[in-house]
């Protein structure tokens, strides 16, 4: 199925701005891509700089708390697709203040769900029969593996273990159920923990190599050993490519890396990777700088995702390994220091840790 018009919210920030320059920077049938983006913290336009000038692309900002604006735009645009990447989505933050993360993730989404299904009621049935809300959530909505536990399943329970993950949760509940009462053709996805260029530097990958570089601590929770499952951005770009074009409305679809990987090996993995690429005046290595801090409450252990769903019924699998994305990822922040010096020093102190 192929959607002309589309709206992606929270397309400024890490994951939708690189799934803005994915849909606009291939050939496709895409006639206008609207992006509304409030450009909180972490939304950053100096992301989209590449498309921004693409006749097709349309920047808005604005609140997916605004029902008024959703309504206009959905009419103005005659969108045929809506792909929500708005949200808070650091964990650390959702612990120190739980309200902003259900204020958007759950109130927001609550406002876009019910602006798209009056829109959606509103267009012929054809339209409304290839109509899409596509919803980007996350594996944090399953809670925590033990070593010996299978990986998510999309028929998993939700147990999140943070506030951060309760508002996902949270959210994916409302959109399954505007599907299920409504009949409004919602599509999920759960992805496993991205990383990839643009990603604002309070999560652990990008934290790790902007210290090093300058000289700081690099700090790891505990004892290092919690798993992530680690996804390429531009491979997630793909498969929720995948899911808008043939995805089956209601469904859910995980979305793993395929490197379920320790943090600690991560911070070992770009320290080399570094020392290789950008080595030290002082001839040591970037290991020397790890730092093992107090860990976060209710740290989840392991995650790993189970993507065989989306393997099977849409033929996506990731094309990136750890070791090549890793490679890729610190060459773009060695290459891209300007884009790291202004997001640092106009919208963050990096004065935490990173999200591992």
């Amino acid at each position: 199925m192929i959607h002309q018009r589309v709206l992606v919210t929270g397309g400024a920030g890490f994951i939708g701005s690189n799934f803005i320059r994915h849909l606009l920077l291939q050939k496709s049938a895409l006639t206008k891509l609207v992006n509304l983006d409030l450009l909180t913290y972490a939304g950053n336009l100096e992301n989209l700089k590449e498309i921004e000038t693409d006749s097709r692309y349309h920047f808005i900002q604005g609140d997916i708390g605004d029902s008024l604006l959703l309504s206009n735009l959905l009419k103005e645009h005659q969108i045929q697709a809506v792909l929500n990447f708005a949200a808070e989505s650091h964990v650390d933050r959702s612990i120190d203040s739980a309200e902003p993360f259900f204020e958007t993730n759950v109130m927001g989404t609550l406002c876009l769900l019910e602006a798209t299904r009056a829109y959606w009621k509103t267009v012929p049935p054809q339209a409304a029969a290839e109509f899409r809300f596509l919803h980007i959530s996350t594996d944090e909505v399953y809670g925590s593996l033990s070593l010996e536990d299978s990986p998510f399943q999309e028929s998993t329970p939700f147990a999140p273990n943070s506030p951060y993950a309760a508002s996902k949760a949270s959210s994916d509940h409302l959109v399954r159920s505007f599907h299920h009462t409504y009949g409004l053709p919602t599509l999920t996805t759960n992805c496993s923990n991205n990383y990839g260029p643009y990603q604002f530097p309070e999560k652990l990958i990008p934290l790790i190599i902007l210290n090093a570089l300058e000289e700081k601590a690099l700090p790891i929770y505990g004892d290092g050993k919690n798993i992530r499952d680690w996804l390429f951005v531009e491979d997630h770009c793909t498969a929720i490519a995948a899911v808008l074009a043939d995805g089956k409305a209601g469904e859910t679809y995980n979305v793993g890396g395929n490197s379920e990987t320790p943090n600690i090996q991560i911070v070992d993995t770009l320290c080399t990777l570094l020392d290789e690429l950008h080595p030290r005046t002082n001839g040591k290595s970037y290991l020397e700088l790890k730092t093992f801090v107090k860990d976060r409450p209710g740290h989840d252990r392991r995650y790993a995702v189970n993507f065989n769903k989306i393997h099977q019924e849409l033929k996506w699998s990731p094309q990136e390994n750890l070791h090549t994305g890793l490679r890729r990822t610190v060459q773009w922040y060695l290459e891209h220091r300007k884009w790291c010096t202004q997001i640092t020093e106009n919208k963050y102190s990096r004065d935490r840790l990173g999200k591992n």
